[in-house]
């Protein structure tokens, strides 16, 4: 949790001074300092002041807000530090209903954690679900359907997707980071700022992938990536 510090004074031009600085308790941030100022001399500038404090104050919540969804958030590289395995007995049957509010963002209702959890062969129940920043590592998705699927900052690294069906599907920045995808149908797939880095993309099934330039470059870095599969892509 961050902690906040306050300060108030006056200067000798009547000038109202309101300073707030947030302390992250996390080492590797910075306390951030948010200083208005506003005169004080009279009735207009003391509603000036007020407003001064109040704007300050709805700015330091949003701020807070802020940083504490990026604290929280579970997903955002490969080497960051995940959270405790969920003791939830039913988190598996979380990629089922997905999230509520999943979006483009990551944005979730309540996190979903699918790590070591075994799906092989599903081929009806995560269909189209949206499983915006699910973490995923060590999970077995062999053979499922996981067509139309919205994936968005999901953190797969090292779980299996043999043989995974993901037609029409938004695999959108999501860490494959040493993942099996051998044989992987990317049919129609969005790839856009996904990572593959040491990923085995054996005979993957790459037609009309939308991906950005610079994501296809190192996508074709990959050395499992099939003949077939380069020409699909376009590699060079």
């Amino acid at each position: 949790m961050a902690t906040l510090s306050a300060s108030f004074s006056a200067n000798s031009n009547n000038t109202t001074r309101f300073s707030v600085q947030i302390n992250p308790t996390r080492s590797s941030s910075s306390p951030v300092r948010l200083i208005c100022s506003a005169a004080a001399h009279n009735q207009v500038s003391t509603n000036e002041s007020s407003c001064c404090l109040k704007g300050l104050k709805t700015f330091t919540c949003g701020v807070l807000a802020v940083w504490a969804v990026t604290a929280a958030s579970p997903v955002i590289a490969a080497n960051q530090r995940l959270p405790p395995l969920s003791t939830d007995p039913d988190r598996c049957e979380r990629a089922f209903t997905g999230n509520t509010i999943g979006q483009a963002n990551g944005v979730y209702d309540k996190p979903i954690d699918l790590r070591f959890c075994d799906y092989t062969n599903e081929k009806t129940k995560m269909k189209g679900k949206s499983l915006a920043a699910a973490l995923m590592s060590g999970a077995k998705f062999d053979g499922a359907d996981m067509s139309e699927v919205v994936m968005s900052k999901a953190f797969a690294a090292g779980a299996s997707f043999k043989g995974t069906d993901f037609t029409n599907a938004v695999l959108d920045r999501v860490n494959f980071e040493k993942a099996d995808l051998q044989g992987a149908i990317f049919k129609n797939t969005v790839l856009s700022g996904s990572t593959f880095d040491k990923a085995n993309l054996k005979d993957a099934v790459f037609e009309d992938t939308i991906i950005g330039y610079i994501d296809l470059q190192k996508l074709c870095n990959n050395t499992t990536i099939s003949p077939d599969g380069r020409a699909e892509l376009g590699c060079r």
